[in-house]
């Protein structure tokens, strides 16, 4: 655990002091749970969601995209059900003041649970190598067995308190486990009741006439009302979906964990709609496609898993995460929901607008049912930066920080450097910099010698340093130094840009699911 803490601290001190991700509002000692993007963390997120969007927009014939108003006439988040249960259950502890998610308090017992489960299982397998049956043994196991069976005991049991609004059960359920204040040890809790998460504002020119309005909690809504608009405009037919990136906002009880949970945060999300019936088809298939777009990352599979929701949302008839192994543990990254046809006949019923297809096939009116797939970016991006920061220890004895992007996500592609900021190398480096600049983000460096310019942009995560010497205005051949192996090659000037789109090009990377 403490190990883990330490990886986090060095993640939130990395992000800052390269550019990466600072404070909001910092000289005025910061905002709570609000950070800005900095220079390098712009471009990192940037590619993240052109990952995104590539992937499921310009990659699926009948997937659009669309960026809907944040601000929305406020009878929408009533027919979505965000006014009356759109809440987080909230705890206190009286004696540290400080104030939690009551699900998550459980959920991460629960996770400890799950843990000690895998701590056997590891133990097991290294004792019985090649031979050893994960799945016999976790059946058999005493102690296995028994983590497990109370690891599904106790979140069954909160999905249903939850379910039912039960919230004294849900305060019984952490006494009964015996749950402390994660700060301080105290066991010493409040009841248990709701926390609704909106932002409200207000749009008018006075006080008196103003209307009241919510910042978004999220994205989908705007793509609920845009329904039909998108599909006559753009003659879809289903199945089809509406892709969308944008800010949402939530008042979280608890936004902790870095950018993990924030109050203004952004979402990349798709609705895809189908005929009613065939809904868990396409939620079987979206799962796994989303899946094999997270692995295209090469993140390590190990990272990945799956979470099937004990307690539905208001809306959906399935729903699972996918989890990551963030620093602090897994966590979800991305949801997939079938929400069934919840959100366009709320929408109907409050608007009194039909918002139906006519289906040519069937010859036949129906409101559609929608799966949602639904993806964190500031998650995202914490899952990449996490995970692709790196301490080796070469063979000489040193060490070297290393930022392993995946290429394709690297804010920038290639650093160029002049070996010495004299006899005519610098110009070259610029003239360098102007052919590749038109294709790929790239950066100029000749401040301190090679070798720290090299653990600079390891730091940063560039893929490629490309080194001008004399030997250069010989024969115009250039050093590149590759990132991860450190292996340095010779190569002419023309051949960069094809060196470099070999391994950043998107098509390669996607490719890979």
């Amino acid at each position: 655990m403490a190990k883990q803490e330490d990886l986090f601290k060095n993640v939130i001190s990395h992000a800052k002091e390269y550019g990466f991700i600072f404070p909001s509002s910092e000289i005025y000692d910061g905002l709570s749970a609000v950070y800005d993007y900095a220079q390098n963390g712009v471009e990192l997120k940037k590619n993240i969601r052109e990952y995104w969007w590539k992937s499921m927009v310009q990659m699926h014939e009948n997937i659009v995209g669309l960026d809907a108003a944040i601000l929305m006439h406020p009878t929408t988040w009533k027919a979505s059900g965000h006014v009356d249960a759109f809440n987080d259950p909230l705890i206190d502890n009286k004696d540290s003041k400080r104030r939690y998610r009551a699900d998550v308090l459980i959920e991460d017992y629960a996770e400890k649970l799950n843990q000690k489960a895998q701590k056997e299982i590891e133990k097991a397998r290294l004792r019985f190598g090649d031979a050893f049956n994960e799945e016999e043994f976790s059946a058999t196991n005493p102690r296995v067995v028994e983590y497990l069976a109370k690891n599904r005991e106790i979140l069954e049991r909160m999905g249903k308190s939850l379910g039912e609004e039960n919230l004294e059960d849900v305060k019984a359920l952490i006494d009964e486990l015996e749950i402390a204040d994660p700060e301080t040890g105290s066991r010493n809790w409040t009841e248990v009741r709701q926390f609704n998460l909106m932002f409200g504002t207000k749009l008018g020119a006075s006080a008196d006439s103003a209307m009241d309005l919510y910042l978004r909690p999220e994205t989908a809504q705007g793509i609920f009302v845009n329904f039909l608009n998108v599909q006559k405009s753009g003659r879809m037919k289903i199945p089809f979906g509406i892709a969308q990136t944008g800010k949402a906002f939530r008042n979280e009880i608890v936004a902790r964990q870095f950018i993990f949970r924030m109050r203004e945060f952004e979402q990349m999300e798709m609705q895809f709609f189908v005929r009613p019936g065939e809904e868990m088809k396409w939620y079987e298939y979206w799962k796994t496609t989303r899946l094999n777009w997270h692995l295209s990352l090469g993140l390590g599979k190990e990272n990945y898993r799956f979470h099937d929701h004990d307690k539905l949302a208001h809306y959906a008839n399935a729903a699972a995460d996918i989890e990551f192994n963030f620093p602090f543990g897994f966590k979800e990254l991305e949801g997939i929901h079938s929400r069934t046809d919840f959100d366009l006949k709320a929408h109907e019923e409050f608007s009194g607008r039909k918002l139906q297809y006519f289906d040519a096939e069937l010859n036949q009116n129906y409101t559609p049912y929608v799966v949602e797939t639904s993806v964190g970016l500031d998650r995202m991006f914490l899952a990449v930066f996490s995970n692709s920061l790196k301490e080796e220890v070469l063979e000489d004895g040193s060490t070297r920080t290393v930022l392993q992007l995946p290429s394709i996500l690297a804010p920038t592609k290639a650093a160029i450097f002049p070996l010495v900021k004299k006899d005519g190398l610098p110009e070259i480096a610029h003239q360098i910099i102007d052919d590749l600049k038109w294709d790929f983000n790239v950066a100029y460096d000749e401040k301190d010698a090679v070798g720290r310019r090299y653990r600079r942009q390891d730091a940063l995560g560039t893929p490629f340093c490309i080194t001008v010497d004399h030997q250069t205005l010989e024969d115009q051949t250039v050093t590149i130094r590759h990132r991860d192996s450190m292996k340095q090659d010779r190569v002419k000037i023309s051949d960069l840009k094809s060196i470099i789109e070999n391994e950043v090009s998107m098509k390669n990377w996607l490719k890979q699911m």
